[in-house]
């Protein structure tokens, strides 16, 4: 049994919760607002994220930062791409030599543009980090449908001692030290998941989604290896696989906010419908400006970034993508 902290009370953290606490470890949760802590230690629920599921009655949280990770062994990091940053800085006080910090957002620091395990090291310097992702769902992980992941990490010690810790019969991780890959691929598919949302509200088929995802897969494969990842990363769980379930659920929020602008809802209207974070949104706009610094063409991903940026219409994006000038594959 290891000790462990969550930080951040959202659907995802909430999932890995619930089964790092079956798994027979101890699992302490830290959350900014007192009603979201009142909820998970007295009614066992959390509505606002994962509707219609009961937390284990060992599960518990806290709103003080050092009762939450005194002691932990494995933190994770479980706060949106955006709030990593001023989050790390909050806990770093508290953070013993040597910790282990499990990132499971993914995204890319907007300014700065720098991936978040990046970020996390340069507030919390004392810690060894890891990176977590992969084709997962909360909402499917928090019910404990099998589901499979990676864990990265520079040291492969680390990523086996934390694969160990989370491995059980419903959820299975494979190590990778490529951090880089994995965490380029985690942020890159949600943009290309928008696209394929934009396409179905705009009545499109599976043509045109199979298209997206394929030629959205060559985008992402092709910045990931300019900035330093490695090819065979994109074609695993945190490539291709986390590329398939966000572009093909309902459970996507960033598939979810794609439908609805390809409806034609402005960008407001869909981020007040969604009601949670679209991290394809936050993410669109660095990696245009990443694609510039290592030149790198990313027509999708700019079209995009067109579209929700700069008032391109949808269907004109589709058509000016349709029209480009012929190439090799």
């Amino acid at each position: 049994m290891k000790k462990v902290a969550v930080i951040g009370c959202g659907s995802w953290g909430t999932a890995l919760a619930i089964i790092l606490v079956n798994h027979g470890h101890d699992v302490m949760m830290w959350a900014r607002k007192q009603e979201a802590v009142d909820e998970i230690n007295t009614l066992h629920t959390n509505a606002k994220y994962l509707p219609n599921i009961v937390l284990p009655t060992g599960l518990s949280a806290t709103t003080d930062r050092e009762q939450a990770v005194a002691g932990a062994e494995i933190v994770i990091s479980a706060v949106p791409s955006r709030a990593v940053r001023s989050t790390m800085m909050d806990f770093a006080p508290y953070f013993a030599k040597g910790t282990i910090l499990v990132n499971v957002a993914k995204g890319l620091e907007d300014g700065s543009l720098l991936r978040l395990s990046e970020v996390i090291k340069e507030c919390v310097p004392q810690c060894e980090v890891c990176v977590l992702s992969g084709p997962s769902h909360a909402e499917e992980v928090a019910k404990e449908i099998p589901t499979t992941c990676l864990i990265a990490c520079e040291n492969e010690a680390v990523a086996k001692m934390v694969q160990e810790a989370f491995m059980n019969p419903r959820f299975r991780l494979y190590t990778n030290t490529d951090v880089i890959g994995v965490e380029m691929g985690a942020a890159l598919k949600n943009v290309i998941a928008l696209a394929a949302g934009m396409s179905d509200g705009l009545g499109f088929g599976d043509n045109t989604k199979a298209a997206l995802m394929t030629r959205g897969m060559t985008e992402m494969t092709r910045l990931g290896i300019a900035m330093g990842g490695r090819a065979e990363t994109f074609a695993g769980l945190s490539g291709m696989g986390d590329l398939i379930v966000t572009c093909t659920s309902m459970h996507s929020r960033n598939r979810r906010a794609g439908i609805l602008l390809g409806q034609g809802k402005t960008l407001q209207e869909t981020l007040d419908a969604v009601q949670m974070v679209v991290e394809g949104v936050n993410t669109v706009q660095a990696a245009c400006h990443l694609a510039e610094k290592y030149h790198v063409d990313l027509p999708i991903t700019q079209a995009i970034n067109d579209v929700l940026f700069h008032g391109k219409d949808t269907k004109d994006a589709v058509l000016e993508l349709m029209t480009r000038v012929g190439k090799p594959e």
